[in-house]
């Protein structure tokens, strides 16, 4: 049972935003951080996946997100998922299509609760959920040979 004043609850069980887009992710997130905060809120996790230079003991030289029509619905029902899960948080999220280059940011999570468990738990279980279920697939370009595909599986 929480301790918390009720009007915490009417600010949590919310999807503040799950986008798909192909513009840089940065102000976007920046953006979300102020929507998802509340002055009810005590947490706020983060998470920023970064384009990496290696994959599966292989360089990365750069790599192209593709997203199927149906992936902006998906995103947004996995969110709504989560936070149907996880009732005590309010959840932002996007992802990146298109080119990008080793260092760019191509996923982002931001969450928001009064206690911090429930921030990482949801968080934690968002990301999971978006890599295993919205169907976008990533074209990495290989720095020694052909390009090669993850996700189609």
């Amino acid at each position: 049972m929480s301790t918390d004043p009720s009007y915490v609850a009417t600010q949590t069980h919310q999807v503040i935003g799950a986008h798909l887009t192909h513009h840089p992710l940065e102000a976007l997130l920046a953006e979300a951080r102020l929507e998802t905060m509340t002055d009810a809120m005590g947490a706020l996790v983060v998470f920023e996946g970064i384009v990496r230079d290696h994959d599966g003991g292989e360089q990365v030289r750069a790599l192209t997100y593709t997203a199927h029509p149906s992936a902006q619905e998906v995103l947004t029902a996995v969110a709504q998922g989560v936070v149907d899960k996880h009732r005590e948080v309010r959840l932002w999220t996007a992802h990146r299509t298109g080119d990008l280059q080793i260092g760019d940011l191509a996923f982002a999570v931001a969450v928001a609760s009064a206690h911090r468990a429930a921030a990482f738990a949801a968080a934690a279980e968002l990301a999971d959920r978006v890599k295993a279920e919205v169907p976008i697939w990533k074209e990495q370009e290989l720095l020694h040979g052909p390009s090669r595909w993850v996700g189609l599986e």
